[in-house]
């Protein structure tokens, strides 16, 4: 089976020995993604906007595997207070309205950057690419 994987080159991945993205067979993983850009936090203090960061950063993991938001079977968000969930599903409703996913929401006690409020993770389907012995590197 060939396994993708992309990288987007953050902290994090240097950090944790990671990946943004995984692919093996019909499967797209796209890991906890913030709404960070380049380090710099995206919609500070505002809920509603960082979801919608978050997910477009994951969203763009997908696209060197020729997927988008309809590909999408599973997502996670994770929320630092429950106050902030009508506006992260408001967020995530505009973003996948369309093709509704399977979604669960957790309230954590926090994340690595105490300024952000949601962190999340999705899941999407592909057509199995054709079978390899070799793993290749994308960069996103």
């Amino acid at each position: 089976m060939t396994i993708e994987r992309v990288r987007t080159g953050s902290h994090w991945e240097e950090t944790f020995g990671s990946v943004r993205a995984v692919a093996a067979g019909d499967r797209v993983l796209v890991a906890g993604t913030m709404p960070l850009a380049d380090g710099v936090l995206q919609g500070e203090g505002d809920p509603y906007e960082q979801t919608r960061a978050a997910f477009g950063h994951a969203l763009a993991a997908l696209k060197p595997f020729g997927l988008d938001a309809s590909a999408v079977l599973r997502t996670r968000m994770y929320l630092t207070h429950l106050r902030d969930v009508d506006a992260a599903g408001r967020a995530h409703k505009e973003l996948f309205g369309a093709a509704p996913p399977a979604t669960t929401v957790v309230v954590v006690s926090g994340f690595a950057d105490s300024r952000v409020l949601v962190e999340v993770e999705l899941e999407a389907f592909r057509q199995p690419s054709e079978p390899a012995d070799r793993t290749l590197f994308r960069e996103a």
